[in-house]
C-alpha cells in the first residue's frame, strides 16, 4: 500500500532529492528524525487534524533534511524543510512551477528571524485555518526568538473574530473606524485565555479601510492572505491597499498570496480554461504580493489539486515554524 495520496507521481522526485543529501529512502528519513527524538508526523497532525498523508512524510522528508544540513537554528531549518515541500511538489503542476515548497520554507525562516515583528493571517473572514496556522506560531516560535513576534488574525467580520479568539483562546480586539476622521478607535481588548494563545490578537473588521488601518495599527512585516470568503472583498484588497501605503511610508512589508485555484474563478467566462483558469482570487494575488502559493488558505483538497500536499496554506505555516523549532531545540540537546 502506498504510503501517501499520488505516491507514484511524487516518489521519483523525492527520491532524487534525499539522495542528494545520501538518504535511500523515505523510510531512512523517517528514522534519521526518530533517531533525533522528533514526532514530525503526529507534530503535523496535531496542527491541521484532517491534513493528508503526504503531509505528514513532506514534513518529515524536510526535517530530515534539516538534519543532514546540520541546521542549528530554526531559521535554518525552516529553509531546508522547504526543500523537502518542494520535493513533493507532482513535476508540471501549479504547485511545482511556483516553487511552492520552496515559498513555505522561506516564510518559515523569515517568521522565526528577528527582523519581522509582526505576522498578519488576513482571512476574508475569521477562519478555523488561520487559527491553525497562528496557534502552531504562538506555541513554539517565540521559544527560539529573542524578541517575541506578534501574530495577529485580522478579517471580515466583529461576530467571526470574537467566536474565532473565544474557542482558541485568543485576545479577540474590538476596533471602530471613524470614516470621516480615519482614524481607528480600540473599543475593548477580551482575552480568552491566559497562556501563549492570549497573545494572538484577533480583529473583526467591517471593510477594507478598517482592515487597512488595523494593520497600519499593529505595524504588521508579512502577512498571509486566506483566499475562501469574499475574497474580492477584502483580504486582497487590504493587502494591497496597505502595501501600496507601506512603499510611500517606507516602510517594509512582504505579502504572500494564498493563490488562487480551480473553484475560486468568480467568473463564469474564466471556466472555459477549466484546471489552467485561475481567475479573480488568483489575478489579485499576482497584483500585490510577494510570494504566491497555490490553493487554498484552508482546504487540504485543494492545496494537493495544486501539486503541492493537502494542508491548507494557513496550517502549513505553523507546520513548518512547529517542526523547524523542535529542529533547533533536538540539535540544542545534542541530538544531531
Amino acid at each position: 500500500m502506498a504510503l501517501f495520496e499520488s505516491y507514484e507521481r511524487r516518489i521519483d522526485k523525492i527520491n532524487e532529492v534525499l539522495g542528494s543529501y545520501g538518504i535511500a529512502s523515505i523510510e531512512e528519513a523517517e528514522k534519521i528524525t526518530k533517531d533525533a527524538g522528533l514526532d514530525v508526523y503526529n507534530q503535523v497532525k496535531g496542527i491541521q487534524p484532517i491534513c493528508f498523508e503526504n503531509a505528514c512524510w513532506a514534513y518529515t522528508v524536510g526535517a530530515a533534511i534539516a538534519i543532514k544540513k546540520g541546521c542549528k537554528t530554526a531559521a535554518e531549518a525552516a529553509a531546508a524543510i522547504g526543500e523537502g515541500l518542494q520535493a513533493f511538489c507532482i513535476p508540471g503542476s501549479v504547485a511545482d512551477q511556483r516553487k511552492v515548497g520552496l515559498g513555505h520554507g522561506n516564510l518559515g525562516k523569515m517568521l522565526l528571524e528577528e527582523d519581522t515583528d509582526c505576522f498578519a493571517f488576513l482571512a476574508g473572514h475569521e477562519s478555523f485555518a488561520a487559527a491553525e496556522g497562528a496557534i502552531g506560531i504562538a506555541e513554539k516560535a517565540n521559544k527560539v526568538r529573542k524578541k517575541p513576534l506578534r501574530v495577529i488574525l485580522n478579517g471580515l467580520g466583529k461576530d467571526a473574530a470574537k467566536i474565532i479568539s473565544r474557542i482558541n483562546g485568543f485576545t479577540y480586539v474590538e476596533t471602530d473606524y471613524d470614516y470621516y476622521t480615519g482614524e481607528l478607535k480600540e473599543v475593548q481588548r477580551i482575552p480568552y485565555s491566559e497562556g501563549l494563545r492570549s497573545k494572538v490578537n484577533c480583529y473583526g473588521a467591517n471593510d477594507v479601510r478598517e482592515g487597512v488601518a488595523i494593520m497600519h495599527k499593529e505595524g504588521v512585516d508579512v502577512s498571509i492572505t486566506g483566499n475562501s470568503t469574499n475574497p474580492t472583498r477584502f483580504q486582497h484588497p487590504v493587502a494591497g491597499t496597505y502595501k501600496k501605503e507601506c512603499i510611500e511610508q517606507g516602510k517594509k512589508y512582504f505579502s504572500v498570496a494564498s493563490g488562487g485555484g480551480t473553484g475560486r474563478t468568480l467568473h463564469p467566462d474564466n471556466m472555459a480554461a477549466g484546471p489552467a483558469s485561475y481567475g479573480m482570487t488568483d489575478t489579485l494575488g499576482r497584483m500585490h504580493s510577494d510570494a504566491q502559493f497555490a490553493g487554498s488558505s484552508s482546504v487540504p483538497a485543494h492545496v494537493e489539486m495544486m501539486g503541492l500536499i493537502g494542508a491548507g496554506n494557513n496550517p502549513m505555516v505553523g507546520m513548518t515554524v512547529a517542526v523547524a523549532v523542535a529542529l533547533e531545540e533536538a540539535a540544542k540537546a545534542g541530538k544531531f
